[in-house]
């Protein structure tokens, strides 16, 4: 496909790769973006609390679930304790910190019923006990409670030097490139890199070169990714009318869905486990506030809180 008209805006690629490095999204990624780990939570708001639940329900090698376990406790996302009933099981329940994650985790949920393959092992019917009422999650603006999507929003840069300093740290050790690639426990391949190169697209990077430069990623690894991505419609790839030997990336509806996980996890990740502002700070046109990212009922549109929702996979 020959792309219509060509693109005349050129990101600051510099501003941009700070911004990137330094957001509170990919440093809650560095920690949370690995496929187990967010396989784990999603079981722990469904109502798993035991080893042997977690175990039988994803088929996950018993010393990576003790290792995760382990790593959720220390990150104050999981409490662990010993019922006086059941000597020797432990029985883990989420934190406080913990259930901060549940908008994103609807958001997941939500993109798994849209775009996901796994709809067989996710409940099939959220209903919200405040009303009554079967639902689906709705991303909103806590400002001013409006419905919002990616055309609603203004994204500003700003790079946060701690974050950033903290980042290349990590780049020197060889820790971001250890990073797994296995995903999310979305049902496609959706991972912290692929998040990434969806942030960057977002912020106006639509060329292999302007991608490669903002995420310090390699050639060869970026190129499997985009062709990997653009083969499960997570990106179209279009020929630059202006220079047929370039591609322009563009986001497909299911990439734009994942603004929903972004906003909500990174927001997330500012406030409860970094305790930093993000870089990319979204501003809601409507009412020109920076955008903090609410989940609210469709039917009645409260917040949605997780002791406030039923669900049944029928």
């Amino acid at each position: 496909m020959v792309v219509n008209k060509a693109l005349t805006l050129t990101p600051d690629l510099q501003r941009t790769r700070d911004a990137i490095a330094s957001s509170t999204l990919n440093h809650g990624l560095m920690v949370m973006g690995d496929r187990w780990t967010m396989a784990i939570l999603m079981e722990a708001f469904k109502g798993v609390h035991r080893f042997e639940q977690w175990q039988e329900s994803l088929q996950i090698p018993r010393a990576t679930l003790s290792e995760r376990l382990k790593k959720l406790v220390a990150l104050g996302l999981l409490g662990r304790e010993t019922p006086a009933e059941s000597v020797g099981q432990k029985f883990y329940h989420l934190t406080h910190k913990g259930l901060g994650l549940y908008p994103a985790v609807l958001m997941v949920w939500l993109w798994e019923k849209r775009w996901g393959s796994r709809q067989k092992t996710l409940p099939s019917t959220l209903v919200h006990t405040v009303c009554g009422q079967r639902f689906s999650p709705v991303l909103a603006c806590t400002a001013c409670s409006e419905k919002t999507g990616l055309s609603d929003l203004r994204l500003e840069l700003d790079p946060n030097a701690a974050l950033l300093a903290s980042a290349i740290r990590r780049e020197r050790t060889g820790r971001i490139a250890g990073t797994s690639a296995q995903g999310l426990g979305l049902g496609l391949r959706v991972d912290r890199w692929a998040l990434l190169i969806i942030t960057a697209i977002i912020l106006g990077c639509h060329y292999f070169d302007q991608i490669a430069k903002v995420l310090g990623i390699s050639s060869a690894v970026l190129t499997r990714r985009l062709n990997a991505m653009v083969e499960m419609d997570l990106l179209l790839c279009q020929t630059d009318q202006q220079d047929a030997r370039r591609f322009i990336y563009r986001l497909t509806p299911a990439s734009r869905d994942l603004l929903g996980y972004l906003v909500c996890f990174s927001g997330w990740a500012s406030r409860e486990f970094l305790r930093q502002p993000s870089s990319i700070r979204p501003v809601h046109k409507a009412c020109a506030q920076t955008f903090v990212a609410q989940v609210v009922c469709s039917a009645c549109q409260q917040v949605v809180r997780p002791w406030e929702v039923d669900f049944s996979y029928t």
